[in-house]
């Protein structure tokens, strides 16, 4: 059964036999099977709101690396189109958005993502694995929103933050609506745990960030309310000088997922009843396997030298495109070789 998996029962603080493991875009470019899929779509939105191939590419880690969770295929930016946002993914240079003012949006419907919901289902019924949800948060979603593409520092943003406060807090106001609604969306779907992606959260500054975390506080505590049984992430890039303001506002959040920032004895301090994700620098992949090896071996020594559970192994990032599949499958099984 699902809720005896070991992704799950860590999270849950129970006992488990070794650290589970999954990893961020860990269906992606650097599969050839991944790059096959891709193929048969016009475009990658295309791929994302096609919910036979976003099924396929979801369960690919499963089959190929022998995860103990899997993660929805699809992309943060989904969820703004419903809301008037002209959304594209162009080669070569990521997502451009279009947005009309935060005063015209339109209402979220889901209805208009059902594809999102459809391949939840589909999943959940080809697998045993349990599923994790996610969204972006409501400041890396208004980031990209305000800046029109990605960017190095996300400058629009933080201009407006001091610029217009009221405006600032209105666009994150209608985002922690709409992802309330989305995520819960998700669970009804079969959703087994939720993953909220604060992907620039690294460009606040520490006030700021103190300001801006009670809308992701909101949308927990709201989906804790309606389904308790449904475990919350936080990934937060920037953790070194921003977790300790993490844990004190963020109540409701089950677990942290932090990056390679921190060191992990701190985190283990900074967190102590809650659970923990992560936080390996991913570009150790670009090593040789026995430094990968050794690499893993060092964070979970650290990690089970303070706890037996609570913790979720994963990279500070996402896995890249030029990454080799057969070293991220030597990093699985190195964790899954790891017993308490």
């Amino acid at each position: 059964m699902v809720e005896d998996s070991i992704f799950l029962k860590s999270l849950r603080g129970e006992e488990i036999p070794r650290f589970g493991v999954w990893l961020m875009r860990q269906a992606g470019r650097y599969m050839p099977q991944y790059r096959q899929l891709r193929a048969k779509a016009r475009d990658f939105l295309d791929f994302c709101q096609n919910p036979t191939l976003a099924t396929e590419v979801t369960l690919l880690p499963e089959k190929l690396l022998g995860v103990d969770a899997l993660i929805l295929f699809s992309d943060i930016l989904v969820p703004l189109i419903p809301l008037g946002v002209e959304v594209k993914f162009l080669p070569q240079k990521g997502p451009v958005l279009k947005a009309p003012p935060p005063e015209e949006w339109k209402d979220f419907e889901p209805s208009e993502v059902e594809y999102v919901f459809e391949t939840i289902k589909r999943v959940k019924y080809l697998s045993e694995k349990p599923l994790i949800g996610f969204s972006g948060a409501p400041y890396t979603l208004a980031a990209y929103i305000l800046e029109g593409e990605t960017s190095r520092d996300f400058r629009e943003i933080r201009k407006l933050y001091y610029q217009n406060r009221e405006k600032f807090h209105f666009i994150l106001s209608k985002l922690t609506q709409m992802l309330k609604t989305y995520l819960s969306e998700q669970i009804k779907a079969g959703a087994d745990a939720l993953q909220i992606f604060d992907s620039w959260a690294y460009t606040m500054s520490p006030q700021m960030f103190a300001e801006y975390l009670p809308y992701v506080e909101d949308i927990a505590q709201f989906l804790k309310e309606e389904a308790p049984q449904t475990p919350i992430i936080y990934f937060f890039r920037g953790s070194g000088h921003l977790y300790q303001i993490a844990g004190q506002k963020l109540k409701s959040v089950d677990c942290f997922s932090i990056d390679w920032t921190l060191r992990i004895e701190k985190a283990l301090e900074g967190f102590k009843n809650k659970a923990i994700q992560g936080n390996l620098d991913p570009t150790v992949l670009y090593a040789d396997k026995k430094t990968i090896e050794r690499s893993v071996i060092e964070l979970l020594t650290e990690v089970s030298k303070n706890r037996k559970t609570l913790y979720v192994f994963n990279l500070g990032h996402g896995l890249a495109p030029d990454m080799e599949m057969e070293k991220v499958k030597h990093l699985v099984d190195t964790v899954k070789s790891f017993y308490l």
